[in-house]
This record gives C-alpha cells, sequence and structure tokens, in this order.
C-alpha cells in the first residue's frame, strides 16, 4: 500500500497528537479518573495535594467550601485542621471530576476508613454545601442537620459564607 504525500502526513499528525499531553499537572488529564494517592499537604480546610505516580496533584474537595485560612476567616484554621485529621499521610481514593480555573481538579476523596471526607466535612461543621457548584441533595442536608445541631462553625450565630467572606475581602481591598 503506498500512502500519498497528505495522507501520509495525516497520518503523521494523528500519530502525533496521540502522544501530546494535555496541560494539566505534566500531562495527566484526571478527570473523570478514579485512583488513589497519598495525602502529602493540607493547604486549607477544602484544598489538598495528593502524590500519585511521583507527581504532586491539587485536589479542590467538590461540593463544599470551607472558611478561608487565608484572610482569618473565624473556622478556617479549625477546618483546615479537620481536614488534616480525617485524610493527612493516607491514602485515600479520589474520584476527580474536572478542573477549576486554577488548574485544581475538583475531586470527591474517600479515606482510610472508607469516609467521604467531602461529607465529613459538613458533618463535623466545617463547611457550607457549595450550592453554586452542587445541586446534590445530600450535601444539603447535611448542612441542615449541622446548622440544627450547632456543629462547629454553626455554633456563630453570624456565621458568614465564604463566597461572602471573600466578596467583603474584595470590596474592601478596593
Amino acid at each position: 500500500m503506498r500512502l500519498g504525500k497528505v495522507s501520509l502526513l495525516l497520518l503523521l499528525l494523528t500519530l502525533q497528537s496521540c502522544f501530546i499531553q494535555p496541560a494539566e499537572n505534566k500531562g495527566i488529564n484526571y478527570s473523570n479518573l478514579v485512583f488513589t494517592a497519598k495525602v502529602i499537604r493540607i493547604l486549607d480546610g477544602d484544598t489538598m495535594e495528593v502524590l500519585y505516580q511521583d507527581e504532586p496533584l491539587k485536589i479542590r474537595l467538590a461540593h463544599i467550601d470551607c472558611p478561608e485560612k487565608r484572610g482569618h476567616q473565624p473556622f478556617g484554621t479549625k477546618a483546615k485542621q479537620a481536614l488534616s485529621d480525617l485524610c493527612f499521610g493516607q491514602m485515600v481514593t479520589v474520584q476527580g471530576q474536572k478542573y477549576d480555573r486554577y488548574k485544581r481538579l475538583i475531586a470527591v476523596v474517600i479515606n482510610d476508613k472508607k469516609q467521604v471526607v467531602n461529607q465529613e466535612m459538613v458533618k463535623l461543621g466545617m463547611a457550607w454545601h457549595f450550592k453554586k457548584y452542587s445541586s446534590d441533595p445530600l450535601y444539603a442536608q447535611l448542612e441542615i442537620n449541622a446548622r440544627k445541631n450547632k456543629v462547629g462553625l454553626w455554633q456563630d450565630s453570624i456565621a458568614v459564607a465564604p463566597w461572602e467572606w471573600r466578596k467583603m475581602k474584595h470590596v474592601l481591598a478596593k
């Protein structure tokens, strides 16, 4: 079989595209991928870093938003500690969903006790259900229960949602 120049060029371009890797995290696209990784760093209550195939990967917990550590929002440090207590140093199962604008993998994380870390953060009163990005009724119910029982940040009668806190900080910075 003889290939013409155009056909050969198309074949080479097709083969080359198989080896071109996406920009996210040195070429591995983790969205819609389930994998096991070690939690090596906790950045705040809803963000961690895992080590997978010798590469660090930032994970943003899906469905939730935690008080801001930066800017010293009340419960920000406690949320970070709660996340650390749930999974730091552990091998966890990561269920990747998509990437956010900061190139963090949005994911559900399951710890070595088979707890869904995202849900545990809401149960502990260390996170809000992030309704802007999640319509999952389970997270809504977990938040309702935590509020009703005044767990964690819900002990504060004037708890400010992180997205409102960020908005206030942004306005004040101008």
